[in-house]
């Protein structure tokens, strides 16, 4: 069976809105459009990857139980439009970590793209056809050096970043997906 493309997504400012250290399910509010975004991807048989750096589980601010209620919330969510994420990857590294989560740079934490690689591994996801989509820098650089074509929202801090680095901006994921969508492989 051949490596398919997949679409790897940010979560916080690209699905949901911006949340310092989001641990409450209750506070997760998502991006209006965003879970109708996650079900035309769905309903074309498009893999949906969430990659998310969540250095609040390194600081020891909030723990991987919490982590999971967010994500089954928004799960939840989604499959409200008809929409689910395939699946989840999180780094929870930071030189502010704490213990074995500790590291000044690891290879999953964006920027780098150890999560989209572990991804294309484990998943058999072509990363040359695929895309990343997020609202930092970061995310950009994590899927460029992954091999995607990235594209950034102007949602959560999108609205300041340059942009330039980007194949394609878009004022949310809605935007940014119809636009993916329209020449997909």
């Amino acid at each position: 069976m051949s490596a398919k493309p997949a679409i790897f997504l940010d979560r916080d400012g690209t699905l949901n809105e911006e949340v310092d250290y989001l641990s409450d399910p209750e506070q997760l509010v998502m991006i209006p459009g965003a879970a109708a975004a996650v079900a035309r991807l769905n309903a074309r048989g498009i893999p949906v990857v969430v990659v998310t750096n969540q250095s609040g589980i390194g600081r020891g601010r909030y723990g991987w139980d919490d982590f999971a209620a967010v994500m089954s919330r928004m799960g939840a969510l989604l499959a409200l439009e008809n929409g689910r994420i395939d699946a989840v990857y999180a780094s929870p590294h930071h030189e502010q970590g704490q213990g074995a989560y500790a590291v000044a740079d690891h290879p999953e934490r964006k920027p780098n793209p150890g999560m989209l690689v572990r991804a294309a591994e484990e998943l058999g996801l072509d990363l040359a056809r695929s895309w990343m989509v997020g609202d930092k820098d970061i995310d950009l650089e994590a899927g460029r050096r992954a091999g995607c074509r990235v594209a950034l929202v102007r949602t959560g801090y999108g609205a300041q970043v340059d942009g330039s680095a980007a194949d394609l901006v878009a004022p949310d994921l809605g935007g940014a997906v119809d636009r993916i969508l329209a020449q997909w492989p």
